[in-house]
């Protein structure tokens, strides 16, 4: 290790001993004797110091440090039984030895030590008063799904056509899942006439349909959200169309511009109606969602990735059965589970000399009709006949003005 590289380290190491030792001093209670800013820095110093004249010698600085910090946890124990000081001791004297390996990663470390430190008490009063028992079990079923479930899921196809993948399905029972999540803290941090609007856009990004069906969820359990839920849902097809427009330019630029003005008048439309709704929530939607209550159902989740499942066997069946001829009556098909992936099939009925047919152009409103039906057909089912009404009104509006647009426009 040259010079430069050792001075580097050991200001390093002095750096995270002097910001953990300020937060540890800021955090002392009154009466209580902790390690503070010098103790800190001077462990950090131990450390690295040790650390150059050999692993032998750093680890018996660490073992010097673990029996000084036993020593002072049993003399103030009584007064503070916790012990996130005396382990935030140790940890500066390991930092401050990986300070002389990798100086970046050892401050990105203490940084974040000293931040958890720093906010002790806005994460006890989080775990303590905010978080629910419900919210947790919620919590720790989605990261269950997703970080234990979905890993173990084989991701070939397990069907004839190579069209059902399990992997695939999980990660719609987690994005279904997740859905609920994002919505249930958007209602719980701000107030639910717009946090779930919010919440729905951003998951349009990733399934429009499955937001339907779960923001339906939560206004068949309670109609007072049935017009913030709406919005959300109306807001969630928002984003998937900006998302569908960007896909179908990458696959086809020149159908795209064929359809910019169909296409951007149908999402003003769209706009307007997601906003009416949201604007016109009743009062008493201006509350926060309790947290008494579930951010999901898993057996709700379960049922859509079922049906979609479903679908999609039946569009690749019909794929393999009719060819390339039934490409159209495919993407239609597909339209009604996953709205970008059909879009690319009806790319393919364009013009390879850029003249775009009339085929390829409607092909694209029957997507979208595709898509639509099958968004009201979730949105009744799951959210009753006055969110229903709802999200139909703006789909509908979305379809006329496109097709409308397609007709009398250039």
């Amino acid at each position: 290790m040259s010079w430069n590289e050792s001075w580097a380290g050991l200001l390093t190491a002095l750096g995270i001993g002097l910001l953990i030792g300020t937060v540890r001093e800021r955090l002392h209670k009154p009466g209580v004797m902790k390690a503070g800013v010098r103790t800190h820095a001077i462990v950090a110093l131990l450390g690295a110091a040790t650390f150059m004249l050999g692993m032998q010698v750093f680890l018996l600085a660490l073992l010097l440090v673990g029996v000084m910090v036993a020593l002072g946890y049993r003399q103030s124990s009584p007064l503070d039984p916790g012990m996130t000081g005396e382990f935030a001791l140790l940890l500066t004297a390991v930092l401050a030895g990986m300070a002389l390996q990798n100086s970046a990663l050892a401050a990105a470390i203490g940084v974040v030590v000293a931040s958890l430190l720093f906010v002790k008490k806005p994460l006890r009063r989080f775990s303590q008063e905010v978080l629910t028992e419900k919210e947790l079990e919620d919590a720790l079923m989605l990261c269950a799904a997703a970080l234990v479930v979905l890993p173990l899921l084989p991701t070939q196809a397990v069907d004839p056509w190579s069209a059902l993948r399990p992997y695939a399905m999980w990660k719609i029972v987690v994005m279904i899942m997740g859905i609920g999540m994002v919505g249930h803290v958007a209602m719980r941090t701000t107030r639910a006439k717009w946090g779930l609007p919010l919440a729905g856009f951003f998951s349009g990004f990733v399934s429009s349909t499955a937001a339907v069906a779960e923001f339906g969820h939560k206004a068949h359990d309670q109609p007072m959200l049935s017009s913030a839920a709406s919005s959300a849902a109306l807001f969630a097809t928002l984003s998937s169309l900006t998302l569908f427009g960007l896909v179908l330019g990458t696959t086809s630029h020149a159908l795209l511009l064929s359809l910019l003005w169909p296409l951007a008048s149908a999402a003003v439309a769209l706009l307007l109606v997601a906003s009416l709704y949201a604007i016109q929530s009743p009062p008493q939607e201006e509350c926060l969602i309790s947290g008494s209550e579930h951010a999901f159902q898993v057996t709700h989740a379960l049922l859509i990735a079922a049906t979609l499942s479903g679908v999609t066997l039946v569009a690749a069946w019909l794929r393999h059965t009719v060819g390339d001829s039934g490409v159209l009556a495919t993407a239609v098909l597909v339209g009604f589970v996953e709205l970008h992936s059909a879009v690319v099939s009806v790319a393919q009925l364009g013009s390879p000399d850029g003249v775009q047919t009339p085929l390829a152009r409607w092909g694209v409103m029957a997507v979208l009709a595709a898509s639509a039906a099958s968004k009201i057909g979730l949105a009744y089912g799951s959210g009753g006949k006055a969110y229903g009404h709802r999200v139909m009104s703006g789909l509908v509006a979305l379809l006329v003005t496109a097709s409308v647009v397609m007709v009398v426009g250039p």
